[in-house]
């Protein structure tokens, strides 16, 4: 098979036409002749008889640049991925050229753009050139990722221990826009794993009207009026089912919470303990764990807890109605004495009606045992019941009602400057509000006051 040349003399290309125009053949042509090989004859065949056009002179630009056009050049071939030889040709400009000017921005950004030629080095300082270098691009590299851990953590708002492979996508777009200006968009990218198309549709993204603006300030405010006690299922059902519903998914809820970082007070385990000892027999355990109810004051449930802040410590007994919740009666005193709970079932008795005679559930603590507390339960015909020993489950219920009252109003708040007077008003206030105001899921989303209204129970 013949090899291609570079050139062939005018003779040889008129011997090569003529044995063509002869046997009207080019495979037989360039069999016979050795030479030219297929492609380059059908070349001189097509050009036959044309005039030769003249060779045109290098029009390339070869002066100097301006940073405006090297920028607008980057920007249209590196962030808008354009084609370079379609850039290169309407700037006048040579396709390596724009390589170069592309390869910088990439390595450096465009402030690099805007430096001057260097000169070049003698061979003698190659070495140190080089190490310089490297360690001007292992700095470049060391501050890049100092920067976006701080965006990092400025985004999430957390510690800098955050795993970066776990951000999303809009979290990302956010980092690269506070980063931009000082690197290049392709190198920022590269950096977070984040592509090209993702950022664009992010950016688009982020630039449109938050439509939910106006529901994220009617949940911060239900949040903050109810003291940073509901979760998002309490706020979507004050939104979906109040006066003002609107419609809109628990999700959309959760999210704005979590995005607006409202997240409500959990509970703490501290359990105050008022068992002394086998004072008196116990009684057998009734309830069995079943905490359900047909109507209200047929099964009560009560216990003490204790609340110890700087001024002191005051105590709570209070009685809970399985029926839905709410609390019936409750004392507030300085010490868990007999008094105490005395007290509280002797305000609870006087709210029932002659046909009541609700079963009474309590733990094994000494308060339960003493003989005030037996005498009043049989004069009112009330039965008694109780857990086993060291078993809080058989009372859960109730114990959940003051792990949700400590979690809602008392965790997490500083009471250095409160007074035990008024710790006791705050106290009340919040089992008012439990009462009256605070929302149940179990209940429709009505509080137990408004569930015994609409149920017709006078309360």
């Amino acid at each position: 098979m013949p090899k291609k040349r570079a050139n062939y003399t005018e003779e040889e290309k008129a011997i090569a036409l003529a044995y063509y125009h002869e046997c009207r053949s080019a495979k037989k042509t360039v069999r016979d002749l050795g030479y030219p090989v297929r492609s380059c004859l059908n070349t001189w065949i097509a050009n036959e008889g044309k005039p030769k056009q003249p060779r045109k002179k290098n029009s390339i630009n070869k002066g100097m640049s301006t940073f405006e056009e090297r920028l607008d050049v980057v920007h249209r071939c590196v962030d808008l991925g354009e084609d370079v030889h379609l850039v290169a040709k309407e700037h006048n400009r040579d396709v390596s050229t724009v390589y170069t000017w592309c390869r910088i921005y990439k390595k450096e950004g465009h402030i690099a753009l805007m430096k001057k030629p260097k000169k070049r080095q003698p061979t003698t300082a190659v070495n140190e050139i080089d190490n310089i270098e490297e360690l001007k691009a292992k700095m470049l590299e060391l501050q890049l990722e100092n920067d976006i851990l701080r965006e990092t953590i400025n985004v999430l708002k957390n510690d800098p221990g955050i795993n970066q492979a776990a951000l999303k996508n809009r979290e990302k777009a956010v980092i690269v826009d506070a980063l931009k200006d000082k690197y290049s968009l392709p190198l920022l990218l590269e950096k977070l794993q984040f592509s090209k198309n993702s950022y664009y549709y992010q950016e688009k993204s982020l630039r449109k009207p938050d439509k939910y603006l106006e529901l994220r300030k009617r949940v911060r405010e239900i949040f903050y009026e109810n003291k940073e006690r509901y979760g998002y299922r309490r706020i979507w059902a004050i939104l979906t089912f109040g006066e003002d519903a609107i419609k809109i998914s628990e999700k959309v809820i959760r999210r704005i919470m979590k995005e607006e970082g409202l997240v409500a007070k959990r509970p703490s385990v501290k359990k105050y303990s008022s068992y002394k000892g086998e004072i008196t027999p116990a009684v057998a355990d009734v309830v069995k764990r079943n905490f359900h109810a047909d109507k209200p004051n047929e099964l009560w449930l009560t216990d003490i807890t204790e609340f110890a802040i700087p001024a002191g410590k005051i105590y709570l007994s209070a009685i809970v109605d399985c029926f839905d919740g709410l609390l019936p009666t409750w004392t507030i005193g300085l010490s868990p004495n007999e008094e105490l709970v005395n007290t509280m079932l002797d305000k609870g008795i006087a709210l029932l009606k002659d046909s009541e005679h609700p079963i009474v559930h309590t733990d094994r603590g000494c308060h339960y045992r003493w003989p005030g507390w037996i005498e009043r339960m049989e004069e009112a015909g009330l039965t008694r019941s109780m857990s086993k020993k060291g078993c809080p489950p058989d009372n859960s219920a109730c114990e959940g009602v003051f792990g949700r009252l400590k979690n809602e109003m008392f965790y997490g708040i500083d009471w250095k400057d409160v007074t035990i007077d008024e710790f006791i008003q705050i106290l009340n206030d919040y089992l008012v509000w439990y009462n009256e105001d605070r929302i149940k899921q179990s209940l429709n989303y009505l509080s137990p006051t408004d569930y015994r209204k609409r149920l017709g129970f006078a309360y």
